[in-house]
C-alpha cells in the first residue's frame, strides 16, 4: 500500500516560531538552526544575482536592500558581506515582529562587523518603509494564508522602487522529506524540527505562486526553481509601474 502524499494539497498550519511568547532560549536555539538551514541551503546566494546585477546598472549609487520578517537576520548580512566582496554599495536593514528576534540579529551583525540595520515591524500590519530599492523575503511567506499572502506581495511591490525577490519553499513530496530530515542534520532544535515539514505542508507549488502574484498585480513575475526545493519570485518595476 502506497503512504498518502503530505503535500497533495496545501495544508496551512500554525508553527511553534510564530508564537509571540516563546521563551528566549527556545527561540535563540531556533534561529541558530534557520541560520545554518539558510547558509546550508544558499538563501542568500539564490537572491544575491538579481540584486548584483541591479547595483552594477547603477555603479556609484548606494543600493538599499530590505528584508522583511529577517529571522535570524542572516540573510541580509550574507548579502552585505557579498557586496562588499564584490566592492558594490548596498546598505541593508532586516525587520521582523518579533523584539527578540531583532535583538538576535543585531548581535549577529554586530559580531560580524557587518552595518546592517535591523528594527521591529510585523509586515502584514505595519507600514512599510517606501526607501528601499529592493524589498526580499525569505521563507515567510508559506505561514500565510491566500489572502494575506497577496497581501504581503503588494505592499512589497508598492514599498520596492526597483525590485521585489521572494526565496520560499516549494511544496512537494520531496522538499517534505528533505524538511524532515534536513532539519534534524542541522539543528539540534525540537521547535525547528516540528516547524520544518509543516512549513512545506504549507508551501505553495510554482503554479500556485505564480497565480498568487499576478492576483497581487505583480505583472511580468518571474517564478523560477531554485535548489534545494525552492523557488524565487522576482518582480521588477517599470516605469509604467
Amino acid at each position: 500500500m502506497l503512504f498518502p502524499n503530505p503535500v497533495a494539497q496545501r495544508r496551512l498550519q500554525p508553527e511553534i516560531i510564530d508564537q509571540p511568547d516563546l521563551e528566549p532560549a527556545r527561540l535563540n536555539q531556533a534561529l541558530r538552526g534557520l541560520e545554518r538551514i539558510n547558509g546550508w541551503s544558499a538563501s542568500a546566494g539564490s537572491l544575491w544575482p538579481p540584486i548584483r546585477d541591479l547595483a552594477r546598472q547603477r555603479a556609484g549609487q548606494t543600493l538599499q536592500i530590505l528584508d522583511l520578517a529577517t529571522g535570524a537576520g542572516d540573510v541580509p548580512i550574507r548579502l552585505w558581506q557579498r557586496a562588499r566582496r564584490a566592492g558594490l554599495q548596498l546598505e541593508a536593514a532586516g525587520c521582523d515582529r518579533n523584539a527578540h528576534a531583532v535583538a538576535f540579529a543585531r548581535k549577529r551583525a554586530e559580531e560580524r562587523k557587518a552595518t546592517v540595520r535591523f528594527f521591529q515591524c510585523d509586515v502584514t500590519q505595519d507600514d512599510l518603509p517606501e526607501t528601499a530599492d529592493v524589498v526580499t523575503c525569505s521563507l515567510f511567506l508559506h505561514h500565510l494564508d491566500l489572502e494575506a499572502g497577496s497581501a504581503l506581495l503588494r505592499r512589497m511591490a508598492g514599498a520596492a522602487r526597483h525590485l521585489v525577490l521572494v526565496n520560499d519553499l516549494v511544496r512537494s513530496r520531496s522538499g517534505f522529506l528533505l524538511a524532515y530530515a534536513g532539519t534534524r542534520v542541522l539543528s539540534a532544535s525540537a521547535m525547528v524540527h516540528s516547524d520544518g515539514p509543516r512549513s512545506v505542508e504549507g508551501a505553495f507549488t510554482i503554479e500556485e505562486v505564480r497565480r498568487l502574484a499576478e492576483q497581487a498585480g505583480l505583472v511580468g513575475a518571474t517564478i523560477e526553481r531554485r535548489w534545494p526545493c525552492r523557488y524565487l519570485l522576482c518582480w521588477k518595476r517599470t516605469v509604467a509601474s
